[in-house]
């Protein structure tokens, strides 16, 4: 399949890792940061075993992509880039990028990391399309979103309840041929 290459992205402010065993305490971190959950919207709550067997197993599977954003100098676990929904027939995924709010937030780490992701996923695995969702409070990500050069394509209505309260969740894309080859 298209991900059975597992490569580390490197840029200057982030090393992107194949997700392993050794990034189970970043993301129980990540999972259990409060401001992390409501910009992402996930209601599910992990067990610490949980967490370590999905790290364990993430170079097995060829149809996604689950690396780790480091920090490049340190090191240090900062969040998570994926692309995953790989639809081969129509050479498309989705993106999903979650940070430690704390560790992260402000710093220019999601946006190295979405480049250098799309940079891959548009040059070395040959993609056509990739699309994310983005709920309607994230101001923060939806401008780097676009930033990078995502399209907002619609509004999937109330689409996320958080806190009592009815949110929209936006759908983006980008294509091949938006995305600049080299940077």
């Amino acid at each position: 399949m298209m991900f059975a290459d597992k490569p580390t992205l490197i840029g200057k402010r982030v090393a992107l890792r194949p997700v392993g065993p050794e990034h189970t305490d970043g993301l129980w971190e990540l999972v259990n940061d409060p401001e992390t959950a409501r910009l992402t919207g996930a209601h599910t709550k992990f067990t610490r075993e949980a967490i370590a067997q999905w790290c364990a197993t993430r170079a097995e599977h060829d149809d996604r992509l689950d690396l780790a954003i480091c920090d490049a100098q340190d090191g240090g676990y900062r969040g998570e880039i994926v692309l995953n929904c790989l639809d081969t027939d129509n050479l498309s995924c989705s993106l999903r990028i979650a940070l430690i709010a704390s560790r992260a937030a402000g710093r220019g780490y999601g946006t190295e990391a979405i480049r250098l992701v799309l940079d891959h996923a548009f040059g070395a695995v040959g993609l056509h399309r990739v699309s994310l969702e983005v709920h309607d409070f994230n101001d923060r990500a939806r401008h780097v979103y676009r930033k990078v050069g995502f399209t907002e394509e619609g509004v999937l209505r109330d689409a996320l309840r958080w806190e009592g309260a009815w949110h929209d969740t936006i759908v983006m894309s980008v294509l091949a041929g938006e995305w600049p080859t080299s940077r």
